[in-house]
C-alpha cells in the first residue's frame, strides 16, 4: 500500500480526526516515545515486522488504521514508499476479516 495514502482523508487514524493528533499523543507518553524510537530504528533495516491492519467501514467505505498506529506513524515519518497491510471489514459492532481482495485500487483508493 502506498504510504502517501496515510492521510487525514484517505487512510485515517481511528481514534483521532487527524494524524497530527496521533503524533502529539505519541510524543506525550514515554511508552509511546520508546515504541516510536524502536520502530524508527528498525524499520529502515528490516521493514515492518507486522503488517498494518486497515479497517474498511461497510457503510461509509472510509478506510482506517485499525491496528498499527505506531507503525503507520513511523512509516509516514520515515517516508517509506509502501507498507505491508492486511484488512478487515468494520461492520457495525463487529470486525470481519476481509477474505476477498482489498476493495479499492491500491494506487488511488478508488471504490470498485
Amino acid at each position: 500500500m502506498p504510504t502517501r495514502l496515510l492521510t487525514d482523508t484517505a487512510i485515517r487514524p481511528t481514534e483521532h480526526a487527524h494524524w497530527a493528533g496521533v503524533e502529539r499523543l505519541f510524543t506525550r507518553h514515554e511508552k509511546d516515545r520508546r515504541i516510536m524510537a524502536d520502530l524508527l530504528a528498525t524499520i529502515p533495516q528490516r521493514g515492518l515486522d507486522r503488517p498494518i491492519l486497515l479497517g474498511v467501514d461497510d457503510r461509509s467505505h472510509a478506510v482506517y488504521v485499525s491496528d498499527g498506529h505506531h507503525r503507520a506513524l513511523a512509516v509516514r515519518t520515515l517516508r517509506v514508499p509502501r507498507f505491508r497491510f492486511e484488512w478487515c471489514w468494520l461492520r457495525g459492532y463487529r470486525v470481519e476479516t476481509g477474505r476477498e481482495p482489498f476493495p479499492y485500487d491500491l494506487t488511488g483508493m478508488e471504490a470498485p
